[in-house]
């Protein structure tokens, strides 16, 4: 008869979540790093005290969760986080903020990021919601959670009416307006089109009446925040067989070899729901 297993060895023991800390307080740093490493379950493998350093150390280090103070951040913490993901697409990011901060949160989840916490919430909160983005959850503070998707909603119901504007469009008309987006005037319209200068006015005049705006300005403007005009002049010429534009940026400088302008616009996000007060 064979020893008895031992019932230890039969565990699985989870691999701790490893963390990257990214601050430019070096005693805050050195505090956090003190607590995750009395938890069994986490791993510190590397600190950051600015945006450089954290993705040198994120290519480096591959953590699993970067806990990122929204202070370190270059421009808006939406920017900065969408970096360190272009470095480490497979980490998770939480953004330590100062304060309940709406936009900051709205550019933090339009960049990937899942989890947005305060710094005035207490050691367990920060743990247990570090341990629930790397299981792949969201994390956001009950309080901000209703206007981050009533933002969200109103957005995705602005750009579903865009849709329906532009929709009643032809496609050289699609093509105008993505020329107006760049601030395009009408003989670069036309030098880009290879149509003529009246022809190009004339385009313009029937998408500012087909889109009730006023103005060349208001034009561009709309296509701009919209940020579907690539996307609809894509369709169109898909549909006349034609490669469609890549989502690269178009201006209107009549390249040369004919080459078209590029404007740049970006892809509209979807909106999230919840399924509880502050995972969502």
């Amino acid at each position: 008869m064979g020893a008895p297993a031992n019932p230890t060895s039969q565990m699985r023991v989870a691999e701790p979540i490893r963390v990257l800390i990214a601050d430019g307080h070096a005693l805050f740093r050195q505090a956090l790093r003190s607590i995750l490493e009395a938890e069994p379950d986490f791993d510190v493998v590397a600190e950051a005290s600015d945006v450089g350093q954290v993705l040198s150390e994120a290519g480096r280090a591959t953590p699993d969760v970067v806990l990122l103070d929204e202070s370190l951040a270059v421009g808006s913490v939406g920017h900065t986080a969408s970096l360190l993901r272009g470095s480490v697409p497979g980490c998770q990011i939480v953004v330590l903020a100062s304060d309940e901060d709406d936009a900051e949160l709205l550019a933090a989840v339009e960049a990937g990021v899942t989890g947005f916490i305060t710094k005035n919430v207490g050691l367990g909160e920060l743990l247990e919601g570090t341990r629930l983005v790397h299981e792949g959850q969201a994390l956001i503070p009950p309080t901000m959670l209703r206007t981050l998707l009533t933002t969200l909603r109103e957005r995705r119901l602005r750009e579903r009416e865009a849709l329906l504007r532009i929709s009643q469009l032809t496609t050289r008309e699609r093509e105008v307006l993505e020329l107006l987006a760049s601030g395009a005037k009408n003989r670069a319209i036309a030098k880009a089109l290879m149509i003529s200068p009246d022809t190009a006015r004339t385009h313009v005049q029937n998408i500012l009446g087909k889109l009730g705006l006023h103005s060349r300005l208001e034009a561009a403007g709309f296509a701009r925040q919209t940020q579907l005009v690539v996307d609809a002049v894509a369709d169109g010429m898909a549909l006349r067989g034609q490669v469609p534009p890549t989502r690269a940026n178009r201006i209107a400088s009549g390249g040369a070899g004919g080459q078209r302008p590029r404007a740049s616009i970006h892809e509209p996000h979807d909106a999230i729901t919840a399924s509880n007060p502050s995972v969502i």
